[in-house]
Protein backbone atom coordinates (compact mmCIF):
# COMPACT_ATOMS: atom_id res chain seq x y z
CA UNK A 1 0.00 0.00 0.00
CA UNK A 2 1.99 3.34 -0.73
CA UNK A 3 2.64 5.90 1.76
CA UNK A 4 -0.21 8.49 2.38
CA UNK A 5 -3.21 5.55 0.99
CA UNK A 6 -3.42 6.30 -2.09
CA UNK A 7 -5.44 3.20 -3.03
CA UNK A 8 -8.46 3.23 -4.92
CA UNK A 9 -11.26 1.67 -3.79
CA UNK A 10 -14.90 0.77 -5.11
CA UNK A 11 -16.19 4.30 -7.13
CA UNK A 12 -12.92 6.10 -6.85
CA UNK A 13 -11.31 2.93 -9.51
CA UNK A 14 -11.04 4.88 -13.05
CA UNK A 15 -10.54 2.03 -15.26
CA UNK A 16 -13.72 1.26 -17.95
CA UNK A 17 -12.08 -3.24 -17.15
CA UNK A 18 -10.32 -4.66 -14.10
CA UNK A 19 -8.20 -8.03 -13.51
CA UNK A 20 -10.83 -9.68 -10.64
CA UNK A 21 -9.79 -11.58 -7.84
CA UNK A 22 -12.24 -12.79 -5.77
CA UNK A 23 -12.40 -13.04 -1.87
CA UNK A 24 -10.94 -16.34 -1.92
CA UNK A 25 -8.07 -15.56 -4.03
CA UNK A 26 -10.15 -17.04 -7.15
CA UNK A 27 -9.58 -15.50 -10.64
CA UNK A 28 -12.59 -14.33 -11.48
CA UNK A 29 -11.26 -12.75 -14.99
CA UNK A 30 -11.57 -9.61 -16.99
CA UNK A 31 -15.08 -7.78 -16.08
CA UNK A 32 -15.74 -3.97 -16.56
CA UNK A 33 -15.78 -1.78 -13.26
CA UNK A 34 -19.63 -1.52 -12.74
CA UNK A 35 -19.94 -5.77 -12.90
CA UNK A 36 -17.24 -6.38 -10.41
CA UNK A 37 -18.27 -3.77 -8.08
CA UNK A 38 -21.76 -5.23 -8.28
CA UNK A 39 -20.17 -8.36 -7.08
CA UNK A 40 -18.28 -6.79 -4.35
CA UNK A 41 -21.47 -5.57 -3.10
CA UNK A 42 -23.15 -8.91 -3.38
CA UNK A 43 -20.90 -9.89 -0.96
CA UNK A 44 -20.95 -6.96 0.98
CA UNK A 45 -17.42 -6.02 0.82
CA UNK A 46 -15.21 -3.58 -1.04
CA UNK A 47 -13.24 -3.60 -4.45
CA UNK A 48 -9.91 -2.77 -3.93
CA UNK A 49 -7.36 -2.16 -6.81
CA UNK A 50 -4.38 -4.33 -5.80
CA UNK A 51 -1.89 -2.77 -9.14
CA UNK A 52 -3.11 -0.01 -11.00
CA UNK A 53 0.17 -0.33 -13.31
CA UNK A 54 -0.85 -3.21 -15.12
CA UNK A 55 -3.26 -3.75 -17.96
CA UNK A 56 -6.44 -4.13 -17.10
CA UNK A 57 -5.40 -3.32 -13.43
CA UNK A 58 -5.81 -6.14 -10.69
CA UNK A 59 -8.42 -5.71 -8.76
CA UNK A 60 -9.58 -7.75 -5.45
CA UNK A 61 -12.58 -8.19 -3.52
CA UNK A 62 -11.82 -7.59 0.08
CA UNK A 63 -12.97 -5.91 3.60
CA UNK A 64 -10.80 -2.72 2.99
CA UNK A 65 -10.69 -1.95 6.66
CA UNK A 66 -9.36 -5.32 7.41
CA UNK A 67 -7.33 -4.93 4.74
CA UNK A 68 -5.59 -1.67 5.91
CA UNK A 69 -4.98 -3.12 9.72
CA UNK A 70 -2.88 -5.93 8.43
CA UNK A 71 -0.79 -3.69 6.39
CA UNK A 72 -0.45 -1.40 9.31
CA UNK A 73 0.58 -4.43 11.90
CA UNK A 74 3.14 -6.09 8.96
CA UNK A 75 4.94 -2.21 8.66
CA UNK A 76 5.23 -2.17 12.56
CA UNK A 77 6.91 -5.53 12.86
CA UNK A 78 8.75 -4.62 10.37
CA UNK A 79 9.83 -1.28 12.01
CA UNK A 80 10.42 -3.30 15.07
CA UNK A 81 12.62 -5.48 13.59
CA UNK A 82 14.64 -2.67 12.17
CA UNK A 83 18.13 -1.60 14.08
CA UNK A 84 19.48 1.98 14.27
CA UNK A 85 22.98 2.37 14.12
CA UNK A 86 24.23 5.47 15.97
CA UNK A 87 27.67 7.02 15.94
CA UNK A 88 28.81 8.03 19.12
CA UNK A 89 31.84 10.19 19.48
CA UNK A 90 34.73 9.68 21.96
CA UNK A 91 37.19 12.59 22.57
CA UNK A 92 40.68 12.41 23.36
CA UNK A 93 44.03 14.65 23.56
CA UNK A 94 47.45 13.72 23.04
CA UNK A 95 48.00 14.25 26.46
CA UNK A 96 44.89 11.98 27.58
CA UNK A 97 45.86 10.70 31.03
CA UNK A 98 45.78 7.34 31.80
CA UNK A 99 42.79 7.06 34.31
CA UNK A 100 40.80 9.04 31.39
CA UNK A 101 42.18 6.95 28.95
CA UNK A 102 41.01 3.54 30.62
CA UNK A 103 37.13 5.60 30.91
CA UNK A 104 36.62 6.56 27.57
CA UNK A 105 37.74 3.33 26.45
CA UNK A 106 35.58 1.39 28.58
CA UNK A 107 33.03 3.50 27.21
CA UNK A 108 34.08 3.22 23.97
CA UNK A 109 33.54 -0.81 24.38
CA UNK A 110 30.05 -0.18 25.88
CA UNK A 111 28.90 1.58 22.60
CA UNK A 112 30.10 -1.39 20.59
CA UNK A 113 28.31 -4.06 22.75
CA UNK A 114 25.33 -2.21 21.67
CA UNK A 115 25.92 -1.97 18.25
CA UNK A 116 26.61 1.44 17.69
CA UNK A 117 29.56 2.90 16.47
CA UNK A 118 32.12 4.72 17.80
CA UNK A 119 34.14 8.00 16.17
CA UNK A 120 37.32 8.36 17.95
CA UNK A 121 38.59 11.79 18.08
CA UNK A 122 42.04 13.09 18.94
CA UNK A 123 41.85 16.99 19.40
CA UNK A 124 45.41 19.13 19.30
CA UNK A 125 45.49 22.52 20.43
CA UNK A 126 48.63 25.23 20.03
CA UNK A 127 51.93 23.73 19.96
CA UNK A 128 50.36 19.85 20.39
CA UNK A 129 49.99 20.80 16.68
CA UNK A 130 53.96 19.85 15.99
CA UNK A 131 53.13 16.26 17.97
CA UNK A 132 50.62 14.82 15.79
CA UNK A 133 52.10 11.63 15.68
CA UNK A 134 51.02 11.18 19.15
CA UNK A 135 47.04 11.25 18.33
CA UNK A 136 48.02 9.00 15.81
CA UNK A 137 50.01 6.32 17.99
CA UNK A 138 47.41 6.79 20.65
CA UNK A 139 44.08 5.79 18.57
CA UNK A 140 45.75 2.90 17.29
CA UNK A 141 46.48 1.69 21.05
CA UNK A 142 42.55 2.55 21.01
CA UNK A 143 42.42 0.50 18.64
CA UNK A 144 44.35 -2.84 19.63
CA UNK A 145 42.49 -2.25 23.05
CA UNK A 146 39.50 -2.24 21.68
CA UNK A 147 39.94 -4.83 18.43
CA UNK A 148 37.55 -7.68 20.05
CA UNK A 149 35.01 -5.85 20.22
CA UNK A 150 35.06 -3.60 16.66
CA UNK A 151 36.72 -3.00 13.57
CA UNK A 152 38.26 -0.45 11.61
CA UNK A 153 35.65 1.08 9.11
CA UNK A 154 37.98 4.58 8.48
CA UNK A 155 40.95 4.51 9.84
CA UNK A 156 43.11 6.72 11.57
CA UNK A 157 43.50 9.96 9.53
CA UNK A 158 44.58 13.31 10.23
CA UNK A 159 43.04 16.47 9.44
CA UNK A 160 44.04 19.82 10.75
CA UNK A 161 43.20 20.20 14.34
CA UNK A 162 42.08 16.73 14.64
CA UNK A 163 43.06 13.63 13.94
CA UNK A 164 39.90 10.92 13.76
CA UNK A 165 38.82 6.78 13.14
CA UNK A 166 35.49 5.07 13.33
CA UNK A 167 35.10 1.60 14.74
CA UNK A 168 31.86 -0.49 13.61
CA UNK A 169 31.18 -3.34 16.48
CA UNK A 170 31.60 -7.02 15.04
CA UNK A 171 29.11 -9.04 13.65
CA UNK A 172 28.64 -12.00 14.85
Amino acid sequence: MPKGDQTRINETITAETVRLIGDDGEQLGILSTQDALRKAEEKNLDLVEVSGKSDPPVCRIMDYGKFKYQVSKKQHEAKKKQTIIKVKEIKLRPKTEEHDYQFKLKHARQFLEDGNKVKVTVQYRGREMAYTHLGIVLLERFLTDANDLGQVEQAAKAEGRTAHMILAPIKK
